[in-house]
């Protein structure tokens, strides 16, 4: 396993926040090895740092209370959605207090008229368009898991569908906020715009709770589309799928979702789901609008496709048909592990301008052969974002190197490029001295904002960056 930094532990201070937070909170603190173990990093490579004691609140005054336990002995905050981030984010490096906000799962107010509603951080997106089904609204924000929007809010997810309706930057309009000395905050109103001061609620989002815990956020919604369509194409390489995205970006086709998936993740998903996909590089398309326009949209992408080498053009023509085509590339993760069992998929992502995609991710495939590693690829190519899914043997200390060298490699290929070295996972611990490279003296004064905001350095240390 990569080993994550450890930071220097206030003992004393650790004990006494432990008593005090079971005498308060009984049984909605525990501090059992197994439950300190599953709030610690456990979807990557990433040693696992458990925090000292979980504890589950229910609402704001109660995360505001122990948050001030907490800072009275400098012990750590760290906060927890559903643990689904992949770079070290919940991992405790000066142990303390993890903070499970899955209680706190309630939505608190729908305003359909202003297409808005109001969430606690406990929510999934899964369980908020589940809720707001039958008022013809739904939230579009899909990173594939079920993430909580806490956590989704916190470390700036995006996801298939951010092509059109943007990532999360994009749509929380407001945020309740715990800072670091147990005070509340609001962000902003449900004013749709507004010049009024600094612009905390982008501040907050993707601080992944180095700088405050999110306990109420405001979201922006959308109406459910009249008509969803949706089409596959295969090509004969990645160069030309890349070449059909750009072209139908460039060409301003409202493409909703335009996902990639290479060779290697087509016969994964083959096996895993059971389908019958032509095991060459493959674009999957969805457009969302009126029944006329989806259908205008799907021919034009149709012609696009087919004018680089595209082939094999199969539109999804029933919602059965394209949620099962949608689940397997959501599925695609754990798909990917069937190629080589044994081994522990290690995912990273980059981003880099939609004119250096297949550039970029042609480099990476010649990269993994190099280095004689598995790594099948998926992206988000409308966004210029992919994630590579290394299928590494953990018991294999040469291949861990490898696979370590290969992340390297790419992230500071993707800086070259002009791109970044994480389009959504996150910095967490694993991408800090690659946001270095990226963003060279501006990390400098990123922390020191962490410095103002948390002085004593308690929300979520070890993360983004090092003071």
């Amino acid at each position: 396993m990569a080993q994550a930094t450890t930071l220097p532990r206030n003992e004393t201070g650790i004990a006494t926040a432990l008593g005090i937070l079971k005498q308060r909170f009984g049984d909605n603190f525990q501090t059992g090895q197994a439950i300190r173990e599953q709030h610690g990093h456990t979807t990557t490579w990433i040693v696992n740092q458990a925090p000292d004691g979980v504890v589950f609140p229910q609402s704001t005054g109660e995360v505001a209370e122990i948050v001030r336990i907490c800072a009275a002995h400098k012990v750590p905050v760290i906060p927890f959605g559903t643990g689904t981030s992949l770079e070290g984010h919940i991992n405790a490096p000066a142990g303390g207090i993890s903070v499970d906000v899955s209680r706190m799962d309630k939505v608190l107010a729908v305003h359909p008229e202003d297409l808005q509603v109001v969430v606690q951080p406990g929510v999934t997106r899964e369980a908020l368009n589940t809720h707001l089904r039958d008022k013809g609204l739904f939230f579009p924000i899909d990173p594939g898991a079920n993430a909580s929007l806490g956590g989704m809010t916190a470390t700036r997810a995006s996801g298939t569908t951010a092509v059109r309706y943007g990532t999360m930057k994009d749509n929380v309009l407001a945020l309740e906020v715990v800072m670091a000395d147990g005070s509340v905050i609001r962000t902003a109103s449900r004013a749709k715009k507004s010049s009024a001061g600094y612009d905390l609620t982008r501040l907050m989002v993707g601080s992944e709770g180095t700088l405050g815990l999110i306990t109420e956020i405001t979201l922006r919604l959308q109406g459910i589309p009249e008509a969803i369509s949706a089409a596959r194409c295969s090509f004969p390489d990645v160069d030309a799928a890349c070449r059909a995205a750009m072209t139908a970006i460039q060409f301003g086709l409202p493409v909703a979702r335009i996902e990639l998936l290479d060779v290697l993740s087509v016969r994964a998903i083959n096996t895993y789901s059971k389908l019958g996909l032509p095991e060459e590089p493959l674009l999957l398309v969805e457009f969302h609008g009126s029944e006329a326009g989806v259908i205008e949209q799907i021919e034009t992408f149709r012609a696009i496709a087919e004018e680089v080498g595209g082939r094999g053009y199969e539109a999804a023509a029933t919602p059965e048909d394209r949620n099962r085509l949608w689940k397997a590339r959501h599925d695609a993760y754990w798909a990917m592990q069937t190629l080589r069992p044994g081994t522990k998929a290690f995912a990273t992502d980059v981003c880099v301008p939609i004119s250096r995609l297949a550039e970029c991710v042609t480099a990476a495939q010649d990269k993994l052969a190099e280095l004689g590693l598995l790594g099948p690829i998926a992206g988000h190519v409308g966004d210029g974002n992919f994630h590579a899914a290394l299928l590494v043997d953990m018991e294999n200390a040469g291949e861990r190197d490898r696979a370590d060298e290969f992340v390297g490699w790419l992230n500071d290929l993707a800086i070259s490029m002009e791109g970044t070295c994480t389009g959504e996972h996150g910095i967490g611990q694993g991408k800090m001295p690659y946001l270095a490279r990226e963003l060279g003296p501006a990390t400098a004064w990123m922390a020191a904002v962490k410095r103002a905001l948390d002085p004593d350095n308690i929300l979520n240390p070890g993360k983004i960056v090092t003071l």
